[in-house]
């Protein structure tokens, strides 16, 4: 006998949630789902990769969506400070969840979350989608396998462009806050947290301390309320650090690489593309094979006990302690005109690059120093901030 499809529902069916509805869309003409709901605050829009099936409650009410859909599975991709209450009405129709990253912005909103999870018997899949990789499981198993030797570092390194169109691209794009609440839309906390999540599994596979100390630095080169460049160094219980070096103002591309630094040599996972190198390999070489996170979650509902969810929630509680150090911190610097090149035209496609940037990434991310131990003119001090001993690190 067949089994009927669970009903899926989009909430946030713009934007990224494009995305997800082009994930969705084979699932659903294989008879894997059924999608029964999009919303958006905004009228939904079309998508020749992805069109709405008849049936589709299409509309700007998620509430009412979930009374009259009763949906199965919800993905939410909203505004991160929106994602709690959201997902709290989700599941209080019986669904389980794919929560876009950042999950929640508090270790507060983290723990309500838990409880209304394990009060409604429900599971909340976590859109870091890059945990997903078999990239990385190879690179854990060199890791903890004795590959790298002793491992003595992990780091990762980006330098990517945003030009002025990007921060106009939603009432939330580069702020603080919005309405009260924090939405801190930085470069640690939305485009590169996929870096720090990839560093903070490898990090709990290879030691199991929690992260105590968290060292920040934060840069900007436009007006906004959060950081387009920063460094960040996290250090384990037991020693071990995790350096973040990144930047939205970069020159030459870096597409975002994760080290993992040993007695044996370095391996370096380039986590946008999947490819790989392993110390004594003479090139980065692609490994294939993603895991989808909402086919993921399917599986898993079919078979609790013997297909585990790649991110659950309970993963990713150090991310979300670092992201209560970001709101914490000082407001970013601003660096000026005397350390920024401009090209393009100011308002729409002009892009800000800090001169020497890339080479400062690099040395962070090779030597796990933070931007202020390199001599760098327009570094600042770092803001220091210890962790509750009760945050895990995987």
């Amino acid at each position: 006998m067949t089994s009927t499809p669970p009903r899926v529902a989009l909430i946030g069916a713009n934007g990224h949630g494009l995305w997800h509805r082009r994930q969705i869309a084979p699932l659903h003409a294989a008879g894997e789902l059924r999608l029964v709901g999009l919303v958006d605050v905004r009228p939904v829009e079309p998508a020749p990769d992805a069109g709405i099936p008849d049936g589709v409650q299409v509309g700007t009410d998620h509430r009412r969506m979930l009374a009259d859909t009763r949906p199965d599975v919800v993905v939410i991709c909203t505004p991160p400070y929106t994602h709690l209450p959201i997902a709290l009405d989700a599941l209080a129709v019986g669904a389980d969840l794919l929560l876009e990253k950042p999950p929640v912005l508090s270790l507060d909103e983290h723990r309500r979350l838990t409880v209304a999870l394990a009060e409604h018997g429900r599971v909340c899949q976590v859109g870091f989608q890059a945990l997903g990789s078999a990239a990385l499981a190879e690179l854990t198993a060199a890791a903890t396998g004795g590959r790298l030797g002793t491992v003595t570092g992990i780091s990762t390194v980006a330098s990517w462009q945003r030009d002025d169109a990007y921060y106009q691209r939603s009432p939330w794009a580069g702020r603080r806050a919005v309405d009260g609440r924090p939405s801190l839309d930085g470069a640690l906390a939305n485009p590169l947290a996929h870096a720090i999540m990839q560093c903070l599994a490898v990090a709990a596979a290879v030691d199991p301390s929690p992260p105590v100390l968290v060292e920040l630095e934060r840069y900007r080169v436009r007006p906004i309320e959060v950081d387009d460049t920063a460094s960040m160094r996290v250090t384990l219980g037991s020693g071990l650090a995790i350096v973040v070096a990144v930047t939205l103002a970069g020159e030459e591309f870096i597409p975002g690489e994760v080290l993992v630094h040993g007695t044996a040599g370095t391996a370096v996972l380039e986590y946008p593309t999947d490819r790989l190198r392993l110390p004594g390999e003479p090139a980065m070489r692609p490994v294939p094979g993603r895991t989808g996170l909402l086919e993921n979650l399917l599986a898993h509902r079919r078979d609790p006990a013997g297909v585990p969810l790649i991110a659950p929630l309970a993963r990713t509680e150090a991310f979300t302690a670092l992201l209560e150090v970001v709101q914490a911190a000082p407001e970013p610097g601003l660096l000026g005109p005397d350390r920024t090149v401009a090209t393009g035209v100011a308002g729409a496609d002009r892009v800000l690059m800090i001169e020497g940037v890339n080479g400062v990434v690099r040395r962070g991310a090779a030597e796990l120093a933070l931007f202020s131990e390199q001599e760098v003119p327009w570094a600042v001090r770092p803001y220091r901030a210890r962790l509750a001993q009760g945050v895990v690190g995987r």
